[in-house]
């Protein structure tokens, strides 16, 4: 590498002409920390171009976990640390929905990164992409900060809570469940809470700390599918949730079958299988 770039016809800097991708950007991704140093130090090398689709060195680089790389690109003056692919997502939004805590700790140092920003595609915020894949460390760190909104929609309205608790992650439900600020009860645009995705899915320990909760309703019914968490649970083979909640006085195990019977007989669909 260092002989190529000592070459004078040898440009440090071209791009692919498919993805559009710099030597630094490969690099970057690929976690050749020294390579990166090399090519930072060829002054005809622009350190936060982009590909074609949008992503900048930092960006691939915090995706992929290369702290290393990060600090060096964070370093240069000329770099973006806050930059937005096309996607809408930014360098933390990457670090942070893959777990890779010393990423998200150097960039929410900084003051030009904003830990709360959207992507343009899924409306998540870097809080949702972690609480949804599990990352603790990660949703503590944002959960310090007062600019982040931990109660905030995606797309399809699914809140931090809503992605953590259909995923089974009652570590990261905990501490949102512990915030004034969060809603335990909000439905997404399906119609689900974050009960009825965590009884869907078979999580006794999510379920039980929702329970908990006096503004939790533990019955709610589904407006289309007529199901309350129960016969989520029930349909899944769940006996464990379905145990748990039968012991519930307010839970009517027979809500969901007038509810059937009565679409039936207004000629409503049934219970279609949500995919």
């Amino acid at each position: 590498m260092k002989l190529l770039l000592g070459q004078e016809d040898v440009n440090p800097d071209p791009p692919d002409t498919i993805y559009h991708r710099t030597p630094l950007s490969l690099a970057a991704e690929n976690g050749h920390e020294g390579v990166v140093k090399l090519l930072l130090g060829c002054g005809d090398v622009n350190p936060d171009t982009s590909c074609g689709s949008g992503r900048t060195p930092l960006s691939l680089a915090a995706e992929n976990g290369h702290e290393g790389i990060v600090k060096l690109l964070l370093g240069r003056r000329n770099v973006n640390s806050d930059s937005s692919c096309k996607s809408g997502q930014t360098p933390l939004s990457w670090a942070a929905g893959n777990g890779h805590e010393g990423i998200v700790k150097l960039l929410l140092e900084r003051e030009d990164v904003n830990p709360d920003t959207p992507d343009t595609v899924f409306h998540r915020t870097p809080l949702s992409w972690a609480a949804g894949n599990g990352h603790e460390g990660i949703v503590k760190l944002l959960l310090e900060r007062e600019d982040i909104n931990p109660d905030s929609s995606c797309e399809s309205g699914r809140t931090p809570l809503s992605w953590a608790a259909e995923n089974g992650h009652g570590r990261i439900v905990k501490p949102l469940l512990g915030r004034k600020d969060v809603n335990p009860d909000s439905s997404c645009e399906s119609r689900l809470t974050p009960l009825s995705w965590a009884a869907e899915n078979g999580h006794e320990v999510v379920v039980k700390l929702l329970l908990e909760r006096k503004d939790v309703k533990p019955d709610i019914l589904h407006p289309e599918y007529g199901r309350t968490p129960l016969l989520w649970a029930a349909r899944n083979g769940h006996e464990g949730m379905v145990k748990l909640l039968l012991e519930r006085k307010d839970v009517n195990p027979t809500l969901q079958t007038r509810s059937l019977v009565e679409r039936l007989s207004c000629g409503q669909p049934g219970m279609p299988r949500r995919e």
